[in-house]
């Protein structure tokens, strides 16, 4: 069994804790470290877990690293385990700029570790629900909303909220990106705190993602759009519909919701589904995964390559901001 350690014990790391202790199968843990004395002594108490006095210490006991820390420390941090030959579990996003992602990626390499970034929302179950379907969108509109909460707020909305919808967009079209445009205000701190983003690939596929941690209500909601399909997932309520078109009435796997459409090519018939949902702890399945890909020497489900991708985008999308903010102001 993995033998496991967690740097980071703030309101994240705790969750972690928990889901490390829940995948008792998958690993062994060994304890935790952060140098925060109150998040420490409250994550000792509340799981029983052991805390560790040095960070080398710790790394010199386990085989996989599980780092949930501020983003600007990912990069310190990932590399002092990987140095030791560590597998790293660490949380999005990957690092803080991309020189530091591309080192991080190059020491995974060069030291022949594993590394998994955890873009959680790939394991949400409303997307798992959709693993038995072909999906090749043409395009694509995303919507994240969130109240606002000062923790986070050390990186722009598109880092701490839209690179999730980055991944899964990535992830679902197999093309290069083309172009990207994109605007966005700082509204309560000194980073956007809203943004739109466009972005079109080779293939022709669009993708619009609005991501805001400003609003007054949740919203987590992704909208696919491909030839005779419309597929809607709901990431906040765990819930996917699927609207799809026939030629043929025999064509639809049932005569359940379907409708009847008079097109100028003659009757089509649309079939609308929900694909069965199965309950996951998202955060336990994602380190589980991970310890699989070690055991079975496998490419992790979203692995260093993939964050490092979505950090590029985000950071394309910044900079497309920034230059958008240069050109109002003149």
């Amino acid at each position: 069994m993995l033998k496991i350690g967690l740097l980071g014990a703030g309101h994240l790391g705790k969750i972690h804790l928990k889901c490390i202790q829940l995948a008792a199968g998958a690993y062994e843990l060994a304890g935790f470290y952060d140098p925060d004395e109150q998040a420490a002594r409250q994550a000792e108490e509340q799981y029983g877990a052991r805390r560790w006095a040095s960070l080398d210490a710790l790394l010199e006991a386990v085989d996989v690293v599980d780092i949930v820390t501020p983003t600007t420390t990912h990069h310190e941090l990932a590399t002092r385990a990987i140095r030791k030959g560590k597998h790293i579990f660490i949380e999005k996003p990957l690092a803080n700029t991309l020189e530091e992602a591309q080192h991080l990626l190059q020491l995974c390499r060069e030291y022949g570790v594993k590394a998994q970034v955890g873009h959680v929302e790939r394991f949400n179950p409303a997307l798992l629900a959709l693993n038995d379907m072909p999906l090749a969108p043409m395009f694509i509109e995303a919507h994240r909303l969130a109240v606002f909460n000062p923790r986070g707020t050390d990186v722009s909305v598109i880092l701490d909220l839209m690179i999730h919808d980055l991944d899964i967009v990535l992830s679902l079209v197999k093309s290069k990106v083309k172009s990207v445009s994109a605007s966005g205000v700082p509204v309560v701190s000194d980073t956007a705190d809203i943004c739109n983003a466009r972005i079109e690939f080779e293939n022709g596929c669009v993708a619009n993602l609005t991501a805001s941690r400003i609003s007054l209500k949740q919203m987590r909601k992704l909208r696919l759009f491909q030839k005779d399909a419309y597929i809607s997932l709901d990431f906040l309520d765990k819930e996917a519909q699927v609207v799809r078109l026939f030629d043929r009435e025999s064509d639809s796997p049932s005569a359940d919701n379907l409708l009847e459409l008079e097109t100028p090519h003659g009757k089509k018939f649309i079939h609308l589904s929900m694909p069965q949902v199965e309950p996951v702890n998202a955060i336990k399945m994602e380190l589980e995964a991970f310890a699989e890909s070690i055991a079975q020497d496998k490419r992790p489900i979203v692995s260093i390559e993939d964050g490092y991708e979505a950090l590029k985008l985000a950071h394309q999308i910044i900079g497309e901001m920034g230059r958008r903010e240069e050109w109002v102001s003149e």
